[in-house]
């Protein structure tokens, strides 16, 4: 057992109703590997609680009224109504933490809380959430409320402010750290020593020998250096370590010292491989250079540290004086063994240090360690009335991970090139239920999002026969991509299994661009998939493209018709558009020739690099589709004015669409392969195994089963000697989970006499099928 003491961080800001799972994922790997004192801290959390409490309001309207800043009318009116806002604070925040849902009557129906311009727009709340949604049109009204107090924040103390996001922009396409670092040496405003105060108290509690903070995004960029400068300031003995999928994306040809000023050990890619070299080396080493500190600690010494002394002697409280006179010290042999790892090294340049240890496999990376999460503490907020935004912003999710990677890795807009993307592994489905049951056991928590890339068809069905098998119950969703392995059958197991929503890419909804991207589906197959989803009753959410490289003004308007047909047709019931953006690790960022797009910069500096400008010759002025596309899109997802013409969308000409009105319809009508052709398949039943009678008929002795199930009884009838044979194959298949039996199994133990073919034409087997017998 390692004594190490690690801190894990996750600065703000990303979600407010679910931790991001990387801390978690770490501290279960480390515990696992004998590091038990590690500990973790969502600051973006703690932030937002602090600042949206009665004193944290009364700093924040204090730091107002003191700055002399010049207000918006909307500020102002806010300003007069602070102790309307001081008192309702406590309570919004109670009742977004689900602890206080009763009041949500007094939110909806009497003047509680004051309105800003955020409730200038508010829709016809009836219509949206209909009239069984109090609490939900609560929820959305007082994250309206939040959201208000946000825009105040962001006006005034806290112009970096956002509820996902700090500081962004100046993270976004930052090839120099200029920016950055100007921000960070300025004086800290009322949220960034909000932010410090929480970590002084977390360090006085943890008292960390390493610190690691996970950078997911541009927005956690700049809380993590701001607080990394913090524990260099008062704890210079301790390691500061970042990883995460910004550096991962962003920061893979970083050149630049100054950032080591605030990070001794930048990491890509998994982190558990690079860490355990990383721990390793900085245990063999906080001994060694403990001996040579002195007593003294001086400005003068900190400096030079920084500056001359190098990236592991940075970290020493105190250094004799002759040290400093004899140069930096060197470090051992451990120094060349770490892996995927940048740093300054002593003579002040970043190095990168990759010796090739093997990954971590996936079965290996251990469980998610949430225990030392205020789970009860997170809000749940309904930001827009978008059904999949909201699943993402409401509720309490665990984060898990069916497979490592994407097994398709061709898509030509995607970072296919690194690592998350290119590196394919599964886990066993009875581990991956360990994983649930023992996540389960720690959060009390039954609902779980499976953040992979495109979760695999096969171990998808995998886990849900396995979850189904062991009587586990959950609720969970996740991304996919919309390929035809996804048949019915299949989308009714994972429905059975606790799948309520999926979401997958349509992009650019044109089978040309679709190739172009090697996107790997075709119209027609994604209405079918949605289509099998939405017959389980599995919520789709399609993420839409526009502006890839050669799109014309023709094709976004066809691809909008495709989006409103699907719509109309009711197969997919969400939906988002995004602008195409061209990433320096993806296939058109790497070949961009090939796809007809100009690079025009930026030139890669020496700190981060990958979002790529571009001009499109070919194609045609995507930016003045971007708000049309998205208005009709909101109206398409409640329903609303599907039957107007396209160009009602747009305030400039558009041409009309070359889109047959018929063209989902048309896909959706293709005949499905009958059962007699799938002899090799897997039977699996949904429901009980049954009685059976024998009853005499008109036409001779016949068999009836009798199927008792959750919502309604069910009987079917077939000759009567078919009866046995039936309820044994049931009774099988009901019991014996590890028993695959095929049709063509099946067809071995058929009694003799009769047409195996035949009865599956039936409308016996039919109902079968209807009622839950799947062929997979």
């Amino acid at each position: 057992m390692s004594t190490l003491r690690i801190l894990l961080i996750t600065p703000p800001l990303t979600q407010l109703n679910t931790p991001y799972p990387a801390t978690a994922y770490l501290k279960g790997f480390l515990s696992g590997r004998g590091y038990s004192h590690v500990k973790q801290a969502d600051l973006g959390l703690e932030l937002v609680l602090k600042l949206f409490s009665e004193d944290g309001l009364r700093r924040v309207f204090a730091a107002i009224e003191a700055g002399g800043f010049e207000l918006s009318d909307n500020a102002r009116r806010m300003l007069r109504l602070q102790r309307s806002y001081v008192s309702t604070i406590a309570p919004v925040v109670r009742f977004l933490q689900n602890k206080d849902t009763t009041l949500a009557s007094r939110i909806c129906h009497s003047r509680f809380l004051p309105e800003a311009s955020r409730f200038d727009n508010v829709a016809d709340l009836e219509a949206a959430f209909g009239t069984m949604g109090l609490t939900d049109q609560a929820r959305h009204l007082a994250t309206l409320y939040l959201e208000d107090l946000g825009d105040l924040i962001k006006e005034t103390v806290g112009p970096q402010f956002g509820f996902s996001r700090y500081a962004e922009k100046l993270a976004m396409s930052a090839t120099t750290f200029d920016a950055m670092h100007e921000a960070l040496r300025a004086d800290p405003n009322l949220l960034d020593l909000m932010l410090l105060e929480l970590l002084d108290e977390l360090l006085a509690r943890v008292q960390p020998d390493v610190v690691g903070f996970t950078v997911p995004f541009p927005g956690n960029l700049y809380g993590a250096l701001r607080l990394a400068d913090r524990v260099k300031a008062t704890r210079p003995a301790t390691k500061t370590l970042m990883g995460g999928g910004y550096p991962n994306t962003e920061l893979r040809q970083i050149q630049e010292p100054r950032f080591f000023d605030y990070i001794d050990y930048l990491t890509l890619d998994d982190g558990e491989g690079p860490w355990l070299r990383l721990l390793e080396y900085i245990s063999k080493q906080l001994p060694a250079v403990s001996q040579q500190v002195s007593e003294k600690t001086t400005p003068a010494y900190q400096v030079a540290n920084s500056q001359l002394v190098g990236f592991f002697t940075q970290t020493v409280s105190t250094i004799p004086d002759v040290a400093l006179e004899s140069g930096p010290l060197t470090p051992d042999k451990h120094y060349l063994t770490l892996q995927r790892t940048f740093l300054r090294d002593g003579a002040g340049q970043v190095q990168y240090i990759n010796h090739p240890h093997p990954d971590i496999p996936h079965p290996e990376v251990g469980t998610p360690d949430y225990s030392d999460l205020p789970l009860s503490e997170y809000l749940s907020v309904i930001e827009v009335l978008n059904p999949m935004h909201r699943l993402w912003s409401d509720g309490r999710w665990n984060k898990l991970t069916v497979a490592h990677g994407c097994y398709w890795k061709r898509c030509s807009f995607c970072d296919v090139t690194l690592d998350y993307i290119s590196r394919y592994e599964t886990a066993p489905a009875t581990l991956l239920v360990d994983r649930i049951e023992q996540i389960i056991a720690q959060t009390g928590q039954t609902g779980f999002h499976f953040v992979d890339e495109a979760a695999p068809p096969l171990a998808l069905r995998d886990l849900a026969i396995e979850l189904l098998k062991r009587r586990v119950s959950i609720t969970w969703w996740g991304n996919i991509r919309f390929e035809k392995t996804f048949t019915p059958d299949l989308c009714r197991l994972l429905a059975a299994s606790g799948c309520i929503a999926v979401s997958g890419g349509l992009e650019v909804a044109s089978d040309r661009l679709l190739a172009l991207m090697e996107k790997g589906v075709t119209i027609a197959q994604v209405a079918r998939v949605t289509d099998g989803f939405t017959q389980a009753g599995i919520m789709v959410h399609a993420y839409l493209m526009y502006g890839f490289p050669t799109q014309t003004a023709q094709e976004t308007v066809d691809s909008l018709e495709v989006v409103r047909q699907l719509f109309a047709a009711g197969i997919v019931q969400s939906g988002y558009w995004h602008r195409f953006s061209m990433t320096a690790h993806s296939p058109v960022g790497k070949n961009p020739t090939k796809y007809q797009v100009v690079p025009v910069g930026p030139e890669p500096g020496p700190f981060a690099w990958n979002d790529l400008w571009h001009d499109d010759p070919t194609g045609t002025d995507h930016e003045q589709f971007g708000a049309g596309l998205a208005k009709a899109l909101y109206n398409y997802l409640h329903g609303v004015a599907l039957q107007e013409p396209l160009s009602f969308w747009f305030d400039f000409r558009v041409p009309k669409t070359t889109v047959s009105r018929q063209l989902i319809q048309q896909a959706l009508q293709e005949p499905a392969k009958p059962d007699v052709a799938k002899q090799n398949q897997r039977l699996f039943w949904l429901g009980n195994a049954p009685e059976l009678r024998q009853e005499s008929g008109k036409k001779g002795p016949r068999a009836v089963l009798t199927f008792y199930e959750q919502a309604e009884d069910f009987e079917v009838t077939v000759p009567a000697a078919l009866g046995s044979w039936l309820q044994e194959v049931l009774a099988t298949l009901t019991q014996e989970y590890d028993t695959k039996l095929s049709l063509k199994d099946i067809a071995r133990t058929f009694p003799a006499g009769h047409s195996f073919q035949q009865f599956l034409e039936s409308a016996a087997w039919q109902l079968l099928r209807e009622k839950g017998l799947l062929v997979l």
